[in-house]
């Protein structure tokens, strides 16, 4: 028997998010994707097949390249609109118990101050059930509407990711001991202010000299997710991730990227298992393969290839429209995601991908690739690729949506636990318990978060009380 293999639902606050053109499918409820009860449906049927988390994806732009234009995007729906991606999760923490939420949010364009009260605040509200997707945007729409001239360019956001997690581990770890909070009703005092300590933070980038405004989560750090996939990205991914999400083609390009962001955790000082990796799949599944296969092909019919392009020219920063439907893509360097290009072409390295290839087999799917089979089929090659691409788990990605997650849920998640490779019951009451074993509600010892704990208990505190003050004299003589 194998190890378990996590089970992530991936979904966007959106009607398209990796299957361009399927929302139009009449069997499809993408277009719910503003009501609430669209989540809270979605999380309960997500708990009942023991999903560790539903993983929101997000991006703070529209893709505007393709055509020059955000028509297409708009026309199909390819990721706007979109919403908040943080403001369901409350509703859908209300209706489950064990079901963990993994939030993007871009801290480019963030405080680490206000960001870290955010995740703070949904921690507790989830009782120790979030993640942070920790992602630096790459649309360059996303920039200018956001007060920049141009995307800061693309090793630079990582250093200002860098400065921007350590000040946030800071807030969560450092900032407020584990026994500052005493509720003590007859003394009148809530919070012991001597354990409440300044950050002091003065950097590059930011410069945060108080206290945490929130008191500690049950997580305090909320779980890492991340998915860089550059050089550059790996090495923050292997930092500071503890989910990792990547994007391969097959389980040996998977592999090659698992041991290289297994590899660079050690060299961090991190165990190789401190790190969850999970691998992008789209699963098309019925009761027989055939069935499966007519399903896929129905899919196919409502596929879009202009919307499929407007996605990819977000994704690589390359207009496909000024491309010959089969002229060969060469890779370009520019501030979008690198990795994409990189992808298709170490799919089959015989190949050079076309527009007219992308349109052909990335209309479902999007970035990852797509399995297609009853449930024995999936779950063969659902277990080839953890075990020989070195993987823990999937974000599995839908064609229709909830339709995708309720074959997955009806056929798959059986199927895996029968093979005992699908948990049967969850393990811990946060996130985090559910990814590395009850118990392990806080970073572990190895994280760079877990160096703050404790940090500045002997220096500074919140503590003002020693100073005179002839209004607290004038109360304290007033009789009771």
């Amino acid at each position: 028997m194998g190890k378990r293999i996590i089970l992530n639902a991936f979904d966007m606050t959106c009607i398209t998010h990796q299957s361009a053109g399927t929302w139009r499918h009449p069997q499809s409820n993408a277009t719910g994707y503003k009501d609430l009860e669209y989540w809270t449906e979605l999380a309960k049927l997500l708990e009942r097949g023991r999903f560790d988390s539903l993983f929101i994806a997000d991006v703070l732009g529209t893709y505007d390249v393709y055509r020059d234009s955000a028509a297409t995007a708009l026309q199909d729906a390819a990721q706007v609109p979109v919403n908040d991606p943080f403001l369901q999760v409350p509703a859908m923490a209300l209706v489950t118990e064990h079901l963990g939420f993994g939030v993007t949010s871009a801290l480019t364009y963030e405080q680490p101050y206000a960001l870290a009260r955010k995740f703070t605040t949904l921690d507790h509200l989830t009782k120790g059930r979030v993640a942070w997707n920790v992602v630096t945007s790459y649309l360059n729409s996303a920039a200018v509407n956001l007060g920049l001239d141009k995307q800061i360019a693309h090793d630079e956001r990582y250093d200002i990711a860098d400065e921007f997690l350590d000040v946030t581990y800071k807030l969560w770890e450092g900032s407020w001991d584990e026994d500052a909070v005493v509720a003590d009703r007859e003394r009148g005092v809530y919070t012991d202010p001597t354990k409440v300590h300044p950050i002091g933070h003065e950097g590059k980038y930011f410069t945060v000299p108080g206290i945490h405004l929130s008191e500690p989560s049950p997580q305090r750090t909320p779980v890492i997710f991340q998915a860089g996939a550059s050089p550059r990205g790996r090495a923050f991914a292997a930092k500071h991730g503890e989910g990792i999400f990547i994007s391969p083609a097959n389980p040996a390009q998977a592999r090659a990227i698992a041991d290289d962001i297994r590899d660079r955790a050690e060299a961090a000082g991190r165990g190789r298992d401190a790190v969850k990796i999970f691998v992008l799949v789209t699963v098309i599944t019925g009761d027989t393969d055939a069935a499966a296969r007519a399903k896929f092909e129905d899919y196919l019919e409502y596929a879009s290839g202009e919307g499929v392009l407007a996605l990819y020219g977000g994704w690589t920063g390359i207009d496909f429209s000024r491309w010959d439907p089969d002229q060969p893509l060469e890779e370009v360097e520019n501030d979008s995601l690198r990795s994409v290009l990189a992808s298709l072409a170490k799919i089959d390295p015989e190949r050079r991908w076309t527009p007219a290839d992308i349109v052909r087999r990335r209309a479902i799917g999007g970035m990852g690739p797509v399995i297609v089979g009853g449930p024995a089929t999936v779950a063969d090659e659902l277990e080839r690729w953890v075990d020989e691409g070195d993987v823990d788990g999937f974000n599995f990605a839908y064609a229709i949506t909830p339709g995708t997650f309720e074959d997955l849920v009806e056929y798959v998640v059986p199927e895996l636990q029968r093979r005992g490779r699908a948990q049967t019951e969850y393990r811990g009451a946060t996130l985090r318990e559910s990814l590395y074993g009850e118990g392990k509600t806080r970073v572990d010892a190895s994280h760079p978060a877990a160096a703050y704990r404790g940090a500045f208990r002997d220096g500074a505190s919140a503590d003002d009380t020693t100073r005179p003050s002839k209004l607290a004299d004038h109360f304290a003589a007033v009789p009771a």
